[in-house]
């Protein structure tokens, strides 16, 4: 499936800079501002930092894919219709996956914008509606599938009565379930180590971490905080970002060491980016935002 690729570069219509609260610990950087780097979309979601610390993100109800270009600080379209993109991430090679939440797949685009779907169905049923994922150190795939009844869809009901989270085989040939037993699973990110993965329960306002064994399942549920989030990231201190009510950030322990206000109604995802990976991109309602940090994203193989 080929691409509407569109090659105009977009200028920035707004930049609107918001002080942060006062520096309470050191992972924001000295004298740090919350900029505003463009309100032109509907609702933001889904951003990814590929090798150069590029980032994409959704603009989910216009189905479109943008780019914010690391370098030069501009944003075009990279991917238009982009099969109501929800969740991004990169793998190791590079290509970008993307939660089709259209007609619920997983697919994999590369740089030019073709599409590979991978996943449709789970066990002869469609998925509720693939929402979030992440890869792990081998090239699997995990993904939260709760149900959101979206207006797009003709279908008023899910085949699948349970919201998991899956894991996809790095070969991308087995899909099986991993967690169950969540109102409406959401954001989701792991460790570096591969060890770890995190998982919030929006639905439920909780998160999660579980212990990830060698052949991708999880066991040792255990509750991480009673805040649930739409999306996730993590630094390379191992603290972990929510989402919701602006971004709150808790470190390895479950313990709050920070909250970052967004004058939004919604904060939806976060993730880092930028070419030395020091920036906090966060996605909010219509804007895109970013912050400078003094910690660092985990840079993964791809």
């Amino acid at each position: 499936m080929k691409s509407n690729f569109q090659t105009i570069t977009t200028t920035i219509l707004s930049i609107t800079v918001i002080t942060c609260s006062s520096q309470s610990n050191s992972i924001i950087a000295e004298g740090a501002e919350l900029v505003q780097i463009s309100n032109e979309y509907s609702f933001t979601e889904g951003p990814a930092s590929d090798k150069n610390g590029n980032v994409f993100f959704t603009d989910q109800p216009n189905n479109k894919i943008i780019k914010w270009n690391a370098v030069d600080n501009s944003l075009h379209v990279f991917k238009d219709p982009a099969g109501r993109a929800n969740g991004l991430y990169f793998d190791h090679n590079g290509y970008l996956l993307a939660a089709a939440d259209d007609n619920n797949e997983l697919w994999r685009i590369n740089t030019i914008g073709e599409v590979d779907t991978l996943i449709t169905h789970f066990e002869g049923k469609k998925l509720n509606g693939p929402n979030d994922l992440w890869v792990d150190n081998k090239g699997g795939v995990y993904i939260t599938d709760p149900y959101y009844q979206r207006p797009y869809w003709e279908r008023t009901a899910p085949e699948i009565n349970k919201n998991r989270v899956y894991y996809i085989s790095p070969d991308m040939k087995n899909i099986s379930i991993v967690a169950h037993e969540f109102v409406q699973p959401n954001g989701i990110i792991g460790t570096p180590d591969g060890k770890t993965l995190y998982v919030a329960d929006i639905g439920d306002q909780k998160t999660y971490s579980f212990s990830i064994n060698e052949d991708g399942s999880l066991t040792n549920r255990e509750l991480f905080t009673t805040l649930g989030s739409d999306g996730m990231t993590i630094d390379n201190r191992g603290n972990v970002y929510l989402t919701g009510e602006g971004v709150t950030v808790f470190n390895s322990a479950g313990e709050k060491i920070h909250h970052i206000p967004v004058d939004e109604e919604w904060t939806a995802n976060v993730t880092f980016g930028g070419e030395n990976q020091d920036l906090l991109f966060i996605t909010a309602k219509g804007s895109v935002y970013s912050l400078k940090m003094n910690v660092n994203g985990v840079r993964y193989a791809n």
